[in-house]
């Protein structure tokens, strides 16, 4: 199998781990009321450890592994456009990078909070907070990286005619929305998120459908 192939496969991959957290967070994972104790937070997060380290390893660090084989896939794909496409290759191994040590981020910090969380629930419940604040700004709020990424490979795309012109609009439009999240704004991350699992599936389709490259 090619790796172009290899990389269909990864983005439907992709797209499967972006429902998978819809699911665990929209549906299965219950959150707490607003105005709960420190104490109710630390054994909430204490009853769901298992499930949240799951959920990050699948949608952070395995997603982020999946990830550097379809940016490879790429840029396997469009790198007659030398510049561009190196380009967005750099931009995303650094999204690789940052989604995995997010991921790593929220499990190891998990793991600090419920321990001291069994001392002074106080301090624990600040120390989360601040593992949220860091883990999001990583790559767990903030879609920047990968949205550049993704204006670049279309870029890339478009001006190799490797990528349908369908798909390289649309994937300008998903990054559009990507860059939106630097906007303390919530509506942008989930347009990014939902446009961007029709991007895997669109993406993916077309490398499975490829001949070997020369």
């Amino acid at each position: 199998m090619n790796l172009q192939k290899v990389g269909g496969l990864a983005a439907i991959a992709e797209a499967i781990f972006y429902v998978f957290a819809f699911i665990i967070f929209g549906a299965v994972l219950e959150f707490l009321p607003a105005g709960s104790t420190a104490s109710q937070t630390i054994e909430h997060l204490s009853e769901n450890q298992l499930l949240l380290s799951v959920t990050n390893f699948v949608i952070y660090v395995l997603f982020g592994i999946v990830l550097s084989i379809l940016v490879l896939a790429i840029y396997e794909r469009t790198k007659s456009e030398s510049a561009i496409s190196k380009l967005a290759a750099v931009f995303g191994f650094i999204w690789v990078v940052l989604v995995i040590a997010s991921g790593m981020i929220f499990n190891i910090g998990l793991a600090a909070v419920i321990k001291n969380g069994a001392v002074n629930p106080e301090e624990a419940v600040t120390l989360w907070k601040m593992i949220n604040i860091i883990g999001d700004s990583l790559g767990g709020g903030n879609e920047v990286v990968g949205a550049v990424w993704l204006i670049l490979l279309s870029i890339a795309g478009l001006k190799s005619n490797t990528l349908p012109k369908g798909l390289v609009y649309f994937g300008l439009l998903v990054g559009a929305f990507g860059v939106g999240t630097i906007y303390p704004y919530g509506i942008f991350a989930e347009l990014f998120g939902t446009t961007q699992i029709l991007w895997f599936i669109w993406v993916g389709v077309v490398l499975l459908k490829s001949k070997k490259l020369a």
